[in-house]
């Protein structure tokens, strides 16, 4: 994992998570972020540890979210321990 490979799978979060209506309310109504606000953050390093803290901590959302990106959850813990280390994850 490189951080160029934590960003893609971060924007990868992003749009499986537009395709998923239900995850996608989960993530608005707990980050208190709106759409167009999600819209204009795409791609900031910032959504993107966002996103994987959600799917991380929503075990349904992150099994489905592996399986349909070939990730798997370790995977996910790197990539969000490269896009802001001091969180100590």
């Amino acid at each position: 994992m490189n951080p160029k490979r934590a960003e893609i799978l971060g924007l990868e979060a992003l749009s499986w998570l537009a395709g998923e209506p239900d995850a996608l309310d989960k993530f608005l109504a707990g980050s208190g972020i709106s759409g167009a606000d999600l819209r204009d953050a795409a791609g900031s390093p910032d959504l993107a540890v966002a996103l994987l803290d959600f799917l991380l901590a929503n075990e349904t959302f992150l099994l489905a979210f592996c399986e349909a990106s070939g990730s798997d959850a370790a995977s996910l813990h790197r990539a969000r321990h490269l896009l802001q280390p001091e969180a100590g994850i």
